[in-house]
């Protein structure tokens, strides 16, 4: 039952341990904590309705609280417990500030993200580890007007705001920045960082930029999963080896990612990192049944109950995901959820989870340009995988255009 705030009422007495989440979106990670045993507690912008169906309490924040402004006050009448803060919020430390007045942040600290998301900072402890870093200016002066760099918010989250930069005499200069860009193939490596050391948990091939997601050039669209045995040994040992140099540099804690790109010398770049929980993290889960969100407070310093949810059935399997988009031209759309589940449950079937995610409510009117869902992929090499995902991606499409 939802109030007028978008809120979910709390339900009956719930003796579990109580995280709170809050983000951008926190289905994925509200989903992990639940199945580790945790009571969830979570505000976010969709309030989804897979969400709703794993946490205690929720709150979404676009409706009534202001995004993210009211998250510290709207968590702070929630039951005690340590807080998560998912995708976006690193874009705010005086909000990481804000939510541990009440609460203890199970994650990196706002003085942390601040030092992390610092391009200089960031290229200095890369270069001292031994690895690449594109050029970066606070100022485009002097800088070619061809399209070899790139003009980036400071304030990055999934690729958005993002372009070729062409010279534009209007572009403020004020929390941006001006990166060369890299060619070459986009990667994502997750790390697990504790007191005891920092440990490679996953990696993942980005999907960026696709326009049969509807995604606009340099979004993040989703994630191909890549198996760390399926890794070689070179990129593997990078990989650890800047993970572990970060983690001791900056005192990450908990769950991070790295973005890089690989270009075509082999040379690996680091685009930025991500210092919390990052959307392509889940297909490590789905591919290992490992508790991202149990690793993630454990190395926090929370214990959860000794639980493990299987990896989907039919031996190893290439997991991948993608964001689906609605057109950027056109009306608003509602979508009934009962209607994209019933659509989508043979899939489901097949891959022993459910292939799609972030179901909005029946309300919700999804403007153009704006994620719809998520929808998921499994076989048993990538290229099949993908291959699945793709044809799933189109099928929905034509769906939603279906919906009156």
């Amino acid at each position: 039952m939802l109030d007028g705030c978008g809120r979910t009422a709390p339900r009956e007495r719930d003796d579990r341990l109580v995280v709170s989440v809050v983000g951008a979106s926190t289905r994925a990670f509200a989903e992990s904590a639940c199945l580790a045993g945790w009571a969830v507690y979570a505000a976010d912008l969709f309030g989804d309705v897979d969400l709703r169906r794993a946490a205690v309490h929720v709150v979404s924040a676009s409706v009534g609280l202001g995004y993210p402004r009211g998250l510290p006050a709207a968590i702070a009448a929630w039951p005690p417990g340590p807080c998560v803060y998912t995708g976006a919020i690193e874009n705010h430390p005086d909000i990481i500030d804000g939510l541990a007045q009440s609460r203890p942040v199970a994650g990196c600290s706002a003085a942390t993200v601040r030092a992390v998301r610092d391009p200089g900072r960031l290229a200095a402890a890369i270069r001292a580890a031994g690895g690449s870093f594109p050029e970066t200016f606070a100022d485009p002066a002097g800088l070619p007007c061809d399209g070899s760099f790139v003009v980036k918010p400071l304030a990055s989250a999934a690729g958005r705001d993002i372009s070729r930069w062409r010279g534009a005499a209007t572009s403020p200069a004020a929390g941006r920045v001006w990166q060369r860009f890299i060619a070459g193939n986009p990667w994502s490596a997750a790390f697990v960082a504790d007191p005891q050391g920092c440990r490679l948990i996953g990696a993942s091939h980005q999907l960026v930029g696709r326009r049969w997601c509807g995604g606009r050039p340099f979004a993040y669209c989703g994630s191909v999963g890549v198996p760390l045995d399926h890794v070689g040994r070179p990129l593997r040992a990078v990989f650890e080896r800047l993970g572990a140099a970060l983690a001791v540099t900056f005192g990450l804690v908990g769950l991070f990612n790295i973005d890089v790109v690989i270009a075509a010398r082999g040379d690996v770049y680091v685009i930025e990192v991500n210092p919390r929980p990052t959307a392509s993290m889940e297909l490590v889960e789905r591919a290992t049944g490992e508790s991202l969100a149990a690793a993630h407070l454990a190395a926090c310093g929370w214990a959860s109950p000794p639980l493990r949810r299987p990896a989907a059935g039919g031996g190893p399997m290439i997991w991948s995901k993608a964001i689906v988009f609605a057109s950027r031209s056109g009306d608003d759309v509602v979508i009934p959820p009962d209607r994209l589940e019933t659509a989508t449950a043979a899939w489901s079937d097949a891959d022993g989870m459910s292939a799609i995610a972030d179901i909005q409510h029946h309300d919700s009117r999804i403007p153009p340009g704006a994620p719809i869902l998520t929808v998921f992929a499994r076989a048993e090499t990538a290229e099949h995988s993908l291959a699945i995902l793709r044809q799933r991606v189109t099928l929905l499409r034509q769906l939603v255009a279906g919906i009156p």
